[in-house]
């Protein structure tokens, strides 16, 4: 990649980001060149002031509460006191009138489906592509390959018959519970026929009917037989295969090979927590996928088995409805696109005055150029819209500007207003608080918000650092603060018309490796009244779409529209405890268990630049790790260190004894550097201990720029 800088128009662009805007990403768009880079500058130097006031902002509130901690510190915690300061400060908006979002133009994925949604990393095609995809998987194959379906046998290579037969059972039961027969069961369906496009299912000796006729919507036909037939529950789609011919089907009565499940209804491709995107190289190979994507040009090749092969994205499914019309179902997940928040700049594009670009102004301007394609050719978004994802966003002051940023955008790229929709991810302490004002500021272009335990609890912890010392990361799943937030969240969105509108959205399922205790847990984000909840793997993503079989959202909606609100004031509990009494082995295990997540997490990140992977915890159970767990890590170790529930030797020693252990879990990777024993020539292993050893003077405690600064030090 070249280092050279283009100027154009008081920019300085890095040669590769100007030859791919101008040679790739405008080329079709009916946006002049020219045009581009003027807009593309003037809006950068009239909004690039602006982005810093705001950081500053949160420097000077930051101050601000740290100082009444400090002085109230020896008091006790007065909510009435606290609530009247943070008032004063502007930390805590009043709240306005009731609203409704104005949102238009959302396809049906956002408003009308209630599923599943993946997020991934943009900077792995093949992992993009594969998400993409992940709209509809087998059923079969993803229960046949994890541990929902036990039995002596090894999931290896060699077919397990108990595990099929198992496989076919669970099925013939999910069949059962969601598309019911009429005095019988789909084990006894022995023939699947269409006559005159109806359908008929046929037994040993008569024949049976769907109790509900409308949940069957249509067929497909291949060699003048039927393949499949195409159900529909709570707005999701399966199709059941037929193909007596097939392996799977050799024991099926009536011929049934496989369950195609509608899975990853939508998934956000993201630019942010799950990729180490550290220059223009890197920000270059997240646009090029994204561009890809929305050109529906993006291939991927690999080689499996000793054979290459090429991935691209599914085309649609055709099928023909019960009225005999010929029809297809979207055979891609919805893309979003999470950009970055306000806080980073790239050093990709030069102000005039020398200084780095905010990255988050950057990041709008490319991926919305990107998305430009998609709208002419509308092979994601049917309605013409362009989804952001807008992360770490404090209070309505940065919403507004979120806004501002948007509507420059479009009307240097020549769209109409409000084409850009914005998500609002619900995970920084002041946009909990201040939620439905922030949502006021974007009514207009607002399509999601969502909870995220893991960044909300560092910032948490950050922004009551001078408190106390917080209490361990297990109790704060059951600390009032957490329960309030997730129902707050639900609450305030229902309260501004999201039902039918617009995405809740519920966080991530962490272990991919433990889908039955998924399948057993995560159906509580439902019954929260999430109408989408991420999971880490397409596979996920096709166990959890039975849990929106089980549990119809807009009805769960509606009856939590009644319940009684979160109250601020559990809002507001702090989750400290002013002089804890655990024994020293209590608070090593602690330690411990994040410092291995963290040491683990970082040492890919920065050596190998991978931004979310499967990381094994203390106890070698696979967990899904990026920032966002980094975050409440590093935090939680700063907050106990600066309160002196350890000492910094304490904390180095443990480091270090963690270090071995990931090196030993990392024993097999032959392109693995180790960190122990020499701990001082390892970047990674330096990087882990800055970021909890100045973790209480880190931005919102956010872990990019200690990250971005070492991995750039280890590319260079």
């Amino acid at each position: 990649m070249s280092k050279k800088y283009i100027n154009t128009e008081n920019l300085s662009i890095s040669e590769d980001l100007h030859n791919f805007i101008n040679n790739e990403a405008i080329p079709e768009t009916n946006v002049s060149i020219d045009n581009f880079w003027k807009g593309f500058s003037k809006v950068s130097h009239e909004l690039a002031p602006k982005n810093k006031k705001l950081l500053n902002i949160r420097k000077k509130l930051q101050m601000d509460m740290d100082r009444w901690h400090l002085e109230n510190y020896e008091k006790e915690f007065d909510i009435k006191e606290y609530k009247s300061y943070i008032e004063k400060i502007g930390y805590l908006k009043k709240e306005g009138s009731d609203f409704k979002i104005k949102t238009k133009n959302i396809d049906q994925e956002i408003s009308e489906i209630a599923g599943p949604q993946l997020v991934v990393p943009i900077m792995n095609a093949r992992y993009a592509l594969n998400a993409a995809n992940a709209r509809w998987m087998s059923l079969y194959d993803s229960l046949y390959g994890t541990d929902v379906i036990s039995s002596e046998e090894s999931t290896g290579e060699r077919y397990d018959p108990e595990r099929g037969a198992q496989v076919v059972a669970y099925t013939k039961n999910f069949l059962d519970k969601n598309f019911k027969l009429k005095n019988s069961k789909w084990k006894n369906v022995n023939k699947i026929s269409i006559k005159e496009h109806k359908l008929k299912l046929y037994l040993e000796k008569n024949s049976t009917e769907l109790e509900n006729d409308e949940k069957y919507v249509g067929y497909r036909v291949e060699s003048e037989k039927v393949s499949a037939i195409i159900l529909k529950n709570n707005n999701l789609h399966i199709e059941i295969l037929i193909n007596p011919n097939a392996f799977s089907a050799k024991r099926d009565p009536a011929g049934i090979s496989d369950i195609i499940i509608e899975s990853a209804i939508s998934t956000i491709c993201d630019h942010e927590d799950s990729v180490a995107a550290v220059d223009a190289e890197d920000k270059i190979i997240g646009y090029r996928n994204w561009l890809g994507l929305m050109k529906k040009n993006l291939t991927s090749e690999f080689e499996k088995n000793g054979k290459k092969l090429i991935r691209k994205l599914n085309t649609n499914r055709k099928y023909i409805t019960k009225f005999g019309k010929k029809e297809t179902l979207h055979g891609r997940s919805l893309l979003l696109n999470r950009n970055v928040g306000h806080l980073m700049t790239s050093s990709a594009v030069l102000l005039r005055d020398g200084s780095e670009i905010p990255e988050g102004i950057m990041d709008a301007f490319v991926t919305s150029l990107c998305a430009i394609h998609d709208l002419k050719n509308k092979n994601n978004s049917r309605s013409g819209s362009i989804y952001i994802v807008k992360p770490k966003q404090h209070g309505p002051d940065e919403t507004s500007f979120t806004n501002l940023l948007f509507t420059k955008v479009e009307e240097v790229l020549g769209l109409n207003k409000f084409t850009i929709k914005c998500g609002i991810m619900d995970e920084e302490r002041r946009t909990t608080l201040n939620l439905k004002e922030c949502i006021r500021t974007l009514e207009d272009r607002v399509f999601f918000i969502n909870t995220g335990f893991l960044d909300r609890t560092g910032d948490e912890i950050h922004t009551s650092m001078e408190a106390g010392p917080v209490i361990k990361k297990g109790d704060m799943k059951s600390s009032t603060w957490i329960k309030a937030y997730e129902n707050n969240n639900v609450d305030i969105g229902l309260q501004c018309g999201f039902s039918g509108v617009a995405q809740i959205g519920k966080g991530m399922w962490a272990m991919p490796d433990k889908m039955s205790d998924m399948l057993k847990q995560k159906i509580s984000h439902l019954e929260a009244g999430a109408n989408c909840a991420w999971v880490p793997s397409p596979t996920a993503a096709a166990l959890h779409a039975l849990h929106y079989h089980q549990i119809n959202i807009f009805d769960k909606q509606v009856e939590l529209k009644i319940r009684k609100k979160a109250k601020l004031n559990d809002l507001l509990t702090l989750p400290v405890i002013k002089r804890p009494n655990w024994p020293v082995d209590e608070i090593n295990k602690e330690i411990s268990n994040s410092a291995q997540t963290i040491l683990g997490y970082v040492v890919r990140w920065i050596d190998k630049g991978i931004g979310c992977s499967k990381v094994p915890d203390i106890n070698n159970v696979g967990l899904m790790e990026d920032r966002a767990t980094l975050r409440i890590s590093s935090q939680h170790i700063a907050n106990w260190l600066y309160h002196g529930i350890c000492s910094r030797k304490q904390v180095l020693e443990i480091m270090k004894k963690m270090a071995k252990v990931v090196d030993q879990q990392n024993k097999n990777d032959k392109l693995y550097q180790k960190m122990s024993p020499q701990y001082d020539r390892s970047i990674a292993f330096k990087t882990a201990c800055e970021l909890v050893f100045q973790g209480k003077n880190q931005p919102s405690g956010y872990t990019e720029p200690l990250l971005h600064l070492n991995r750039l030090i280890k590319k260079n």
